[in-house]
C-alpha cells in the first residue's frame, strides 16, 4: 500500500492525492483562493499572482503553479498576503476602465468581486485607462474593449489551446503589452470564428457577447411588426441559476411565459427545427453512404465550426452537410408562412451560441423578405431582458409554445449536448424501431464529455465509423488525422467543449454546470412521448402541406459557393 502524504494549509493537515497544485488542495478544504488567470482546463500561466501563499520561511509561492509536496506548510491568509493582494488589485484598477455601472459585466466581473472582497476603498494611483480605449465592435458575435483588459491571458489560452483558432495573442512588451489580433486588424477580419469561448472565460468586461437587446426591444415596441421568437434546446437548462432556479433544471415553460410577458406575439421551440434537421441530414447521410461520395458527412448545425472549416479547412467543405441549422430551418418555415400575413414578421432566436449572430447575418440566409432571423440574442441577453422587465422568473407559471408548430421530439431536445445530433440521426436510421432499441442507440458511444469519441455501428453489411467532436482544437486534430488517411463515415462537430450547453452565450459556470445541463436535456428527452424525429406528426404536415416541393429550397444551403478558390 502507498503511504498517504500530507501537507499543512492554515494549520490543517491535507492529504495529497491527485492534485496538481496547492490551489486544488486549498479548494479541497473549502478555501476560496482569489484567481484571475487559473482555469483547470487551460495551461498554468501564473500571471495574476493573486493566489500567492506564504511558506514557512516567509517567502511567497503561486498556489496555481506550485506542486504540493509532503511536509509543506503554507498559509493563505496573512497580513503580508492581504497587503500584497490589495496592492495588485489597486494596480489593476489603476489601469482599468472603472465605469462599472455601464459595463456589460457589471455584477459578473471578477475584478469587481475581488475589489469588494478585499475592501478596496480607494486607488492611490492615477487611472490610465479610458472606456473607449481600443474598442473593437467589428464582429457580429463579440465586442472587445482593451481598456478593461487585465492581461490575465485567459482569452489567449482558450483561443489557442482549446479552440486552435489563434485569432488573438499577446502583443508588445512591458507596460505596452496588449491582447491583439495579428497586425491589430479588426476582429471581424481575423481568423475568429465567433465561438465566444474567449468571452466565456474573460474575468472582466474586456471581451463580451455582442449586445442586440435594444434592437429586439425596438421591434417589440413597433406596432407595425409581428414579433416572433424561437428558443434553442440548450437555453432551457442554462438560464435557471441566474434567475433563482437550479442550474440544469428544465425551465422551458417559464421561458415561454417570460417571453410572452415581454411582448412577443408568438413563441416557438427550435426543437422542431432540430427534428427537420434530423430528417434531412439522415437522408443525406444514407444517400452519401449508398453513393460512397463526400464521406465523411460532417454536421453543419454549428456556425463556429462552419466558419472554422471555411477559414482553416476549406477542402472539407464538400463534406459538410447541406442541411441548414435547426435555427435556420425553423426560421425559414416561419418566414415563408408569414408571406400570407399583412404584418411584417420580425423573427428573434434565443440561442446559447454567439456564433448564431454571425449565421443570422450570412447572405445565404437573406431572401427578398430580409434575413430569416432578424436578431439573435444569447441566453445571457435574455436574462438581462427578463430582469429589466421586472419579471420574477421563479414565480412564473409554465406556458406552452404557440400552435401550429407546437410538437417536437426528444431527439430534437438533445441537440444541445455533444453527441446529441449523432444520437438523433442514429435513432432515425436504426432498423429496429422498438423503444428498447433507444437504449441500444444511447449506448452506441456518442454520450459522454470526452472531446473526441469514436465508435462503430452496424448498418446492413457495413460497419459505419462515427466520431463525435466538441471543441475546435479536437476538430483540428481529427481532421488532421483524416487528411493523413483515416476513414470516417459520419462526424458531428460542435465548436464549444461539451456542446451547446456550454456555448459562448450561456452563463459560464464551469465543468460541473455543464454536466448538470447535459443531464437536464437527457431527462427532458425521457419525458417526451415522441423520442424519434420521424414520429413527430407535425413534420409530416410540414412536408406535405407547408413546404411541399420546396424542402431543398427552404431547408438546405451550399457553403461551397462562398469558398475561396
Amino acid at each position: 500500500m502507498n503511504e498517504k502524504k500530507y501537507m499543512t494549509i492554515d494549520g490543517i493537515p491535507v492529504e495529497i492525492e491527485d492534485e496538481k497544485n496547492i490551489l486544488e488542495l486549498c479548494r479541497k478544504i473549502g478555501i476560496k483562493m482569489p484567481t484571475f488567470c487559473y482555469h483547470s482546463e487551460l495551461s498554468i500561466y501564473g500571471a495574476c499572482r493573486m493566489c500567492m501563499v506564504e511558506n514557512e520561511w516567509g517567502g511567497l509561492d503561486a498556489a496555481c503553479s506550485t506542486p504540493p509536496k509532503a511536509g509543506m506548510n503554507v498559509k493563505t491568509n496573512t497580513e503580508k498576503l492581504r497587503r500584497y493582494r490589495k496592492n495588485i488589485l489597486e494596480l489593476l484598477l489603476a489601469n482599468h476602465c472603472r465605469d462599472c455601472t455601464v459595463c456589460e459585466n457589471n455584477n459578473k466581473c471578477k475584478l469587481q468581486d475581488l475589489a469588494m472582497r478585499f475592501n478596496i476603498e480607494g486607488v492611490r494611483f492615477p487611472n490610465r485607462a479610458k472606456s473607449t480605449k481600443g474598442e473593437d465592435v467589428s464582429s457580429a458575435c463579440i465586442s472587445r474593449d482593451a481598456g478593461k483588459c487585465i492581461l490575465c491571458g485567459d482569452c489567449v489560452r482558450v483561443c489557442n489551446e482549446i479552440q486552435h483558432v489563434g485569432a488573438i495573442d499577446f502583443a508588445h512588451r512591458g507596460s505596452n503589452m496588449t491582447i491583439s489580433t495579428a497586425f491589430d486588424m479588426p476582429l471581424a477580419e481575423s481568423p475568429c470564428v465567433g465561438c465566444g469561448q474567449c468571452a466565456a472565460v474573460c474575468p472582466t468586461g474586456a471581451i463580451v457577447v455582442k449586445n442586440d437587446i435594444n434592437k429586439v426591444w425596438d421591434a417589440i415596441d413597433n406596432p407595425e411588426l409581428k414579433t416572433t421568437v424561437q428558443i434553442a434546446p440548450a437555453v432551457r437548462v442554462a438560464i435557471g441559476r441566474e434567475l433563482d432556479t437550479e442550474d440544469g433544471s428544465n425551465v422551458f415553460g417559464k421561458i415561454v411565459a417570460a417571453l410572452r410577458r415581454m411582448g412577443f406575439d408568438e413563441v416557438y421551440d427550435t426543437t422542431l427545427g432540430a427534428d427537420l434537421t434530423v430528417l434531412e441530414e439522415s437522408e443525406e447521410f444514407l444517400s452519401r453512404i449508398t453513393e460512397n461520395k463526400n464521406l465523411p458527412l460532417i454536421t453543419s448545425c454549428c456556425p463556429g465550426w462552419v466558419q472554422f472549416c471555411e477559414k482553416k479547412f476549406p477542402e472539407f467543405l464538400p463534406n459538410v452537410s447541406t442541411c441548414r441549422s435547426p435555427m435556420q430551418m425553423m426560421a425559414s418555415v416561419l418566414k415563408d408562412q408569414n408571406k400570407k400575413e399583412d404584418k411584417k414578421m420580425f423573427h428573434v432566436a434565443v440561442m446559447p451560441c454567439t456564433g448564431k449572430k454571425f449565421e443570422a447575418a450570412r447572405e445565404e440566409f437573406i431572401t427578398e423578405l430580409g434575413p430569416n432571423v432578424d436578431a439573435v440574442i444569447t441566453t445571457q441577453e435574455l436574462i438581462v431582458m427578463i430582469k429589466e422587465s421586472g419579471i420574477i422568473f421563479n414565480q412564473l407559471q409554465p406556458e406552452a409554445v404557440d400552435m401550429p408548430f407546437a410538437s417536437a421530439s426528444g431527439a430534437g431536445v438533445i441537440f444541445g449536448v455533444t453527441g446529441g445530433v449523432t444520437e438523433a440521426v442514429l435513432r432515425r436510421v436504426s432498423t429496429n424501431k422498438s423503444r428498447a432499441d433507444l437504449l441500444t442507440v444511447a449506448n452506441a458511444g456518442q454520450r459522454g464529455s470526452e472531446g473526441i469519441k469514436e465508435f462503430t455501428v452496424p448498418y446492413g453489411e457495413k460497419q459505419l465509423k462515427i466520431a463525435v467532436v466538441s471543441g475546435l482544437g479536437n476538430a483540428d486534430d481529427l481532421l488532421g488525422r483524416i487528411k493523413a488517411g483515416e476513414h470516417f463515415d459520419f462526424i458531428e462537430i460542435m465548436a464549444c467543449p461539451g456542446g451547446c450547453v456550454n456555448g459562448g452565450g450561456q452563463p459560464y459556470a464551469g465543468h460541473g454546470a455543464t454536466l448538470k445541463r447535459t443531464q437536464g436535456l437527457y431527462e427532458s428527452d425521457l419525458l417526451h412521448s415522441i423520442r424519434r424525429s420521424e414520429e413527430n406528426p407535425l413534420t409530416d404536415t410540414i412536408y406535405k402541406e407547408i413546404i411541399k416541393g420546396r424542402a431543398h429550397e427552404l431547408l438546405h444551403v451550399d457553403y461551397t459557393k462562398g469558398a475561396k478558390k
